[in-house]
């Protein structure tokens, strides 16, 4: 009987803008799995394809719905950033990690003075 493999790792992202406020702010930092199955309704890291002016930056964008060509995604903030309703479906292949939690920021960091 020959066992399957997955190729996960564990690995962290940085959200850059406010594409999926409420949920994640600018700068929270993310703990992801690479080579995850996308889930619909969970947040997941995706290769959005290129624009006209260029490769876009992965994006953190909410799993909708499959298609027959990938996955729609959406931003939990309509009014910033891009998704599936500008780019269409995102190709299986670009589908690049399962967010699993937000890290905590610290609270009450203190600055340490110099004497």
């Amino acid at each position: 009987m020959s066992r399957l493999r997955h190729n996960y790792r564990i690995g962290l992202a940085t959200v850059r803008g406010r594409s999926m406020f409420p949920t994640y702010r600018d700068g929270d930092r993310l703990l992801v799995l690479y080579g995850a199955r996308p889930r619909a309704g969970r947040p997941h890291l995706v290769q959005p394809p290129p624009s006209a002016t260029g490769a876009r930056p992965l994006s953190i964008k909410r799993v909708e719905h499959r298609t027959d060509d990938g996955w729609w995604v959406l931003s939990d903030n309509p009014d910033e950033g891009t998704d599936s309703r500008i780019f269409g479906p995102i190709p299986y292949r670009d589908m690049v990690a399962k967010i699993l939690v937000r890290i905590p920021r610290p609270i009450g960091r203190r600055r340490l003075r110099r004497e």
